[in-house]
């Protein structure tokens, strides 16, 4: 189960995201300056760097703790942020005013808290 669980908060981080984030809203967006884009991108490979890095972890080296750590710092990073936008004026939303949302909260505190959640689960002592 353990390692059913670190799988589906890879496959958020490291496929999901990019999927969500390589269009005109994020990456090609034309209000975003060159500058805000590469940082886009950079944290887009090294995320799914991590994420194939922990998927080596989990099913060729039987390797879970370091795997779900290393999961709980991507999406607990996020959440983190996400905790101190006001500090820095960050927002989920677009620039319409739109925001991606689940049952009135937004996709990315859902999905990300659900599986820091789970990880966290992973790394009880058996």
């Amino acid at each position: 189960m353990n390692k059913c669980i670190i799988t589906f908060s890879i496959l958020l981080y490291a496929i999901a995201v990019p999927i969500l984030e390589i269009n005109d809203t994020h990456v090609f967006n034309p209000d975003w300056t060159p500058h805000v884009r590469i940082h886009e991108v950079w944290q887009l490979i090294t995320n799914s760097g991590i994420g194939l890095l922990c998927l080596w972890l989990v099913w060729v080296k039987k390797e879970t703790k370091i795997s779900a750590l290393l999961s709980m710092l991507v999406t607990g990073g996020f959440l983190l942020a996400f905790g101190l936008k006001a500090l820095y004026g960050g927002s989920m939303k677009y620039l319409d005013g739109s925001e991606k949302t689940l049952f009135g909260i937004n996709i990315g505190i859902l999905g990300f808290g659900i599986a820091f959640i789970l990880l966290m689960t992973t790394l009880r002592k058996k």
